[in-house]
């Protein structure tokens, strides 16, 4: 289960709270961090008290509630509200996973929600992912090929080759599982982490893709593929199901293959 980290040098202060109105018939407390770069204020954990009886059930239906109709100054990523684009993902009572796909049944007591682990946070809710897109982008996420593609077709697939591509491009990239990796909290800026690695072997496992070679000289270092040990937070976590483990260790016996 990962645990959340405060940025470095950062005390959090008990924060304020907002009691439920009254009339509520079905309160639940959420203890939400918040932090603005520009008050010079430390992060604080702030209490809000929220009518379910009026509310939908997951996660994220509560942090709009909350932005809505109790304090506009809460920050968030959303967009799909079905667990397709990642934007919501954050630390729900200390696991990371997608607000809008999380219910707020399965939590217990007051729901403690914080930003995704050991990430520079922006604000509020809001993690920094310019590291994290930095290393997608290092992995080249797009087919290659030297061969010519002839006029006017396609380049095919059997049936069994594009099987091999299930469990890999379902990844919605929302890093739930590179932020609960010990090993990349503590190398993040040299290993690539379980996100980019999965979304790597996508491409090697690709029969349409010419640049195996290339894409394996790339991965061939102390640290980009070889920080994993193999503590399976990433499939604890994944909200799609996958297994980045399972993947990293594909490409690790690609590399000892082509070696024989």
């Amino acid at each position: 289960m990962a645990e959340f980290a405060l940025p470095a040098n950062s005390k959090v202060n008990k924060g304020k709270t907002y009691p439920a109105p009254q009339g509520a018939t079905k309160v639940r407390k959420f203890s939400i961090y918040r932090w603005n770069p520009d008050d010079g204020q430390n992060p604080r954990m702030d209490t809000y008290e929220v009518d379910l009886a009026e509310c939908g059930p997951m996660i994220l239906d509560a942090l709009i509630k909350i932005k809505n109709e109790i304090d506009p100054t809460l920050t968030f990523r959303r967009s799909c509200r079905e667990g397709v684009c990642g934007s919501c993902s954050m630390n729900i009572d200390g696991q990371n996973g997608l607000a809008c796909t999380t219910a707020i049944e399965d939590c217990k007591g007051t729901v403690k929600i914080t930003p995704l682990p050991h990430m520079e946070v922006i604000k509020d809710l809001v993690p920094d992912f310019k590291t994290f897109y930095a290393q997608y982008a290092s992995i080249k996420p797009w087919l290659q090929a030297v061969s010519t593609t002839p006029s006017g077709a396609e380049r095919l697939q059997s049936k069994e080759e594009r099987a091999k591509l299930d469990g890999l491009y379902e990844c919605i990239l929302c890093a739930c599982c590179s932020t609960s990796c010990p090993s990349y909290w503590w190398n993040g800026d040299k290993y690539l982490g379980p996100a980019i690695l999965l979304q790597a072997y996508r491409w090697l496992a690709d029969s349409r893709d010419e640049m195996a070679g290339e894409r394996l000289d790339h991965l061939e270092d102390p640290f980009r593929l070889y920080r994993c040990h193999t503590i399976m937070n990433c499939a604890n976590v994944c909200p799609k199901g996958l297994n980045p483990a399972k993947a990293i260790a594909e490409i690790k016996k690609m590399m000892i293959e082509r070696q024989l």
